[in-house]
């Protein structure tokens, strides 16, 4: 960090910040940072209070809310603030404190995704033995890993980012700091950021996305092996939040890193991560409990609408 002595702080360039119309983007953040806090804190406390919802799917949805929680925490808040008072400013620390937890969740979230495409691979191909492979300490010993390995990986990919020298200005052209956008504004120790990004890609990027894709590709071999329709539409119906997840998560991340180079990409950039950071874990309860029967029972149940449920 020595050759960073020169610089105390950065400055957050949010396009949010120069809009005419900063009352309207600060109810609107602050209504999808609410409603997207409420719903996950709903999702934690539906299944952690119905009994039957105790089971891996449920147990990993849970975490899933957590980390939702934890990535709209992360960013919006200080979005907010900059918003209402005008300063911009972040030090070098709270920067890269703010930075190590983003891509903390963001890789723990990723490895998650596919970890619950493996729960829907065995449910649905190997029901017999579901209850053995996803057992409490084998939940317990993945969501666990989950955390570490994000928390290991956040360090190795922090540490080279701290390590640049950031020569061209201090100005960050984003609403939090982005690695991409302090890549942009580095002039040397790019490379051995590069070989790390390269590696965490492959590792915690390319492999999940594949594992997950793998996983669905035996699934879905195996509903249309079913010869119900209903019992293909049963089956279908177990998996399919979660690969709505899966797509919606996966679009909107991948778009961030494959825009390519034009006047505007500095805004496209800062929407697409917005989608991503803000919009997504919004829409991530809202797919489960719509789409989920069990959970809107479950709602329904503490909610003492218990004749809903006998009359359907």
């Amino acid at each position: 960090m020595g050759n960073m002595t020169f610089i105390k702080e950065f400055h957050l360039l949010s396009f949010y910040a120069k809009s005419d119309y900063t009352l309207s983007t600060i109810i609107v953040f602050f209504f999808l940072y609410m409603f997207g806090i409420l719903m996950n804190c709903l999702i934690i406390t539906v299944i952690y209070i119905d009994d039957q919802l105790h089971s891996p799917m449920y147990l990993f949805l849970c975490k899933l809310s957590v980390l939702d929680i934890c990535y709209t925490t992360i960013t919006v808040p200080k979005l907010l603030y900059m918003l209402l008072s005008g300063d911009n400013t972040v030090s070098y620390i709270q920067c890269f404190t703010q930075m190590y937890f983003y891509v903390m969740v963001c890789f723990t979230e990723n490895i998650l995704i596919s970890i619950m495409a493996y729960d829907r691979y065995v449910a649905i191909c190997n029901p017999l033995h579901y209850h053995y492979i996803l057992s409490k300490k084998n939940c317990l010993l993945f969501t666990s890993g989950t955390w570490i390995s994000g928390c290991l990986n956040s360090f190795v990919f922090t540490i080279p980012v701290s390590k640049m020298f950031f020569c061209r200005s201090n100005n960050i052209n984003q609403f939090f700091c982005d690695p991409k956008a302090l890549l942009n504004i580095s002039c040397t120790g790019t490379e051995e950021l590069n070989i790390v990004i390269y590696l965490e890609t492959l590792l915690f990027g390319f492999f999940p996305v594949l594992f997950t894709l793998t996983s669905y590709i035996k699934i879905i071999r195996v509903i249309l092996q079913i010869k119900s329709k209903d019992g293909r539409k049963k089956a279908f119906s177990t998996c399919s939040s979660h690969l709505t997840l899966f797509i919606i998560y996966n679009t909107t991340g991948f778009s961030v890193y494959i825009i390519p180079p034009s006047k505007y990409s500095d805004v496209l950039d800062q929407v697409f991560t917005t989608v991503y950071t803000v919009v997504t874990p919004m829409i991530n309860p809202l797919i489960y409990s719509l789409r989920n029967k069990d959970m809107k029972r479950a709602l329904l149940r503490i909610l003492g609408y218990n004749n809903v449920l006998i009359s359907k």
